[in-house]
């Protein structure tokens, strides 16, 4: 599943403590255990929504290549791609999130973690491309 935005100018002190207990538990359990996915893709998720964007980006870069066809892995690596101003690279990270069967374009339509890639030029094209996906034949 996408990670989910969350406005992070909004993190109370107990909630970022929370997050920061959390990410350092699951620093740990992928110190013990590299391979255990799950958890990676948990830390990524901690480290988005803690506004560690960098981290999240390299966690996000491992996941692809654990995961090279799953949809989700390549909408969070846009996401992640976007938040760290690199709109060009979070345009094909997208455009491969949706080639292997991203399909909730209600959300992606109003992440706010894609909100600099909408102002690129390339967004038209990705726009395009979810429009003739949601033509339905009968």
């Amino acid at each position: 599943m996408p990670r989910k935005a969350v406005n992070r100018n909004m993190l109370s002190d107990r909630m970022r403590r929370e997050l920061d207990i959390q990410i350092e538990f699951l620093e740990g359990v992928m110190c013990r255990d590299p391979k255990f996915t799950e958890a990676l893709k948990l830390l990524g998720d901690t480290y988005s929504e803690r506004g560690r964007h960098a981290d999240s980006l390299k966690v996000d870069r491992r996941l692809i290549r654990r995961e090279p066809r799953s949809p989700n892995a390549y909408y969070n690596l846009a996401c992640s791609q976007a938040l760290n101003g690199r709109a060009d690279r979070a345009a094909v990270a997208l455009e491969k999130a949706i080639a292997l069967g991203y399909r909730d374009f209600k959300w992606l339509a109003r992440d706010p973690d894609l909100s600099v890639l909408r102002r690129h030029p390339r967004y038209r094209r990705i726009k395009e491309t979810i429009q003739g996906l949601k033509v339905t034949v009968s």
